[in-house]
């Protein structure tokens, strides 16, 4: 039996905040990107290494791109490390969620011995009855792999979300003031359509949140659901294109959150006139 949670698993807690599974990868992936862009940055040449060639090329591309979104190569440059971090982020944390190991490689819950309270009232483990070829898999109790991708848990894309727009309505306060980017929104001065027009936009921006989470985490866990099927199915050779299928849906999709964060910080940092 394949077991599909929607919830990520917990592994422990530390300090009472519970350590889960998809936790656990978002963790590895920072510290991969960290510890890539601290050894990259102590090993600046004039003459360019291997390693800081590769750097070098995403950065580029990713900043020339930019460039032809926005149109504007400085505004390029200043929302580059946002949106940067957010690509970078994303698109790690989908491509290791596809390795190998990733949610097959774990441990049982054992779940068959509770408690019984005795007619004399002391404690009895209940016998375990033997169990059906069918039912052996449930007889360990639920499967808890150590590994799942990151952004098939709702919490991470939600984060996400917040992270992003949050820091729209930053840069959009930054740059037009925080009464003129209100003012996008609560529009009192120019009569009872305007003012329903703004509502409507405010309400616009928090759908955007679950617009961001619900899109990402949709397609991931929905591509993770698919390769475990079709690896159940026929675990041999037929999975192989579904992987690659799944690391391009992995840029995809890491490439159109990231867009849409850009899109809507031009949006949010440009002057409106009602």
């Amino acid at each position: 039996m394949v077991h599909i949670s929607l919830q990520p698993e917990i592994l422990g807690h530390i300090l009472g905040f519970p350590i889960t599974n998809s936790f656990i990868l978002s963790l590895l992936t920072a510290i991969i990107l960290i510890g890539v862009g601290v050894f990259v940055a102590k090993s600046l040449r004039f003459i360019p290494n291997r390693l800081q060639n590769i750097v070098e090329l995403i950065i580029e591309g990713l900043l020339g791109f930019m460039t032809q979104v926005l149109g504007d190569a400085k505004l390029a440059r200043k929302f580059f490390p946002l949106i940067a971090t957010i690509f970078l982020f994303i698109l790690v944390n989908n491509w290791i969620g596809v390795l190998p190991g990733t949610g097959s490689i774990g441990f049982y819950e054992n779940e068959n011995a509770h408690v019984l309270e005795s007619p004399e009232g002391t404690d009895a483990h209940e016998e375990i009855e033997p169990q059906p070829l069918e039912e052996k898999e449930e007889s360990h109790g639920q499967f808890v792999p150590f590994f799942r991708a990151a952004n098939s848990d709702l919490n991470t894309t939600l984060a996400l979300a917040f992270v992003a727009m949050g820091a729209i309505q930053m840069y959009g306060i930054a740059k037009l003031g925080f009464f003129a980017h209100i003012g996008k929104f609560i529009i009192l001065t120019k009569g009872p359509i305007y003012f329903f027009v703004g509502l409507l936009e405010l309400i616009g921006e928090f759908a955007k949140i679950f617009s961001f989470s619900f899109r990402l985490f949709g397609n991931i866990f929905a591509g993770e659901v698919l390769l475990v099927i079709i690896m159940t199915l026929v675990p041999v050779i037929i999975p192989i294109p579904f992987l690659f299928l799944e690391f391009f849906v992995g840029f995809i999709q890491a490439l159109v959150f990231s867009m849409l964060t850009l899109i809507f910080l031009k949006v949010a940092t440009t002057e409106v006139e009602h």
